[in-house]
């Protein structure tokens, strides 16, 4: 049970770390390597952006590691938490929101609408300053009723 409590704890976490990463980090001092993913057409299959899944994979790879040679102890399971996060968060924002790959086009479901409407509304700001809608799995209530 601990272990559960381990995972959800870290998965439900990691939205707060999106948000700040996100807000902090991408639009500030590494927007380098986010610009161009605000930008309206993709030039290549890969965007400089993609280090981000790099970057964000490397303490869950730590952490599995260590978790599994200390006998799948609460490490295991954070790093459990981290993958799941970011597995669910590329498939809503580079399957579902930003269409990187053809899946889910139709979707009818208010959640995943809102979603979408929410990241939009992030990525009509073109630059840096002026951001919004900095998260991932959750985003105000105000996008599932537009």
């Amino acid at each position: 049970m601990i272990s559960f409590l381990i995972f959800l704890g870290v998965f439900l976490f990691m939205e707060c770390v999106t948000w700040l990463t996100h807000k902090y980090i991408m639009h500030g001092l590494m927007w380098y390597f986010h610009a161009d993913h605000h930008q309206p057409k993709y030039e290549n299959t890969f965007e400089r952006n993609d280090i981000f899944f790099v970057i964000f994979a490397i303490p869950s790879i730590t952490l599995f590691y260590f978790g599994v040679i200390g006998g799948f102890n609460y490490l295991f399971f954070i790093a459990c938490g981290i993958t799941a996060y970011g597995f669910c968060y590329f498939m809503i924002h580079d399957v579902l929101i930003h269409q990187r790959f053809k899946w889910f086009k139709n979707t009818k479901n208010k959640y995943l609408i809102g979603l979408r409407k929410a990241h939009k509304i992030h990525h009509k700001h073109l630059g840096k300053e002026d951001g919004e809608c900095f998260g991932m799995l959750f985003v105000p209530f105000k996008y599932y009723k537009m």
